[in-house]
């Protein structure tokens, strides 16, 4: 004999909560230093992303989040660095960065109210 199993409805989310959550994953932060506060002149925008993500999950997570057209994107991945804390040693974290390059005349403010 079988038994009867319920199904279960589940609610579904919209799929822009869902795409944009996932962009929060795939972004974890600007990277703001000398060399790319320069290329933000070209307007090229540094990014520190998941170790996993594809150039294509970040062209769709930057346009979704900042509302922009992007033409490329490059990544590189750095690689973990030895470092030593005191007298233990340990490694920095190896880490994944996008470089973002934006069409002509959309630009990310990164700096708001400054």
């Amino acid at each position: 004999m079988k038994q009867a199993r319920k199904k279960f409805k589940l609610k579904k989310k919209s799929a822009k909560v869902i795409q944009k959550n996932i962009a929060y994953r795939i972004l974890i932060e600007p990277i703001i230093t000398e060399a790319a506060t320069i290329a933000v002149e070209l307007n090229k925008y540094v990014f520190k992303v998941a170790t996993d993500a594809t150039k294509t999950q970040i062209k769709v997570a930057i346009e979704e989040l900042y509302k922009v057209k992007v033409k490329a994107v490059n990544t590189l991945n750095t690689h973990r660095k030895p470092v030593s804390y005191g007298r233990t040693p340990g490694f920095k974290a190896a880490s994944k960065k996008a470089v973002v390059t934006l069409k002509a005349g959309d630009s990310i403010e990164l700096f708001k109210g400054a």
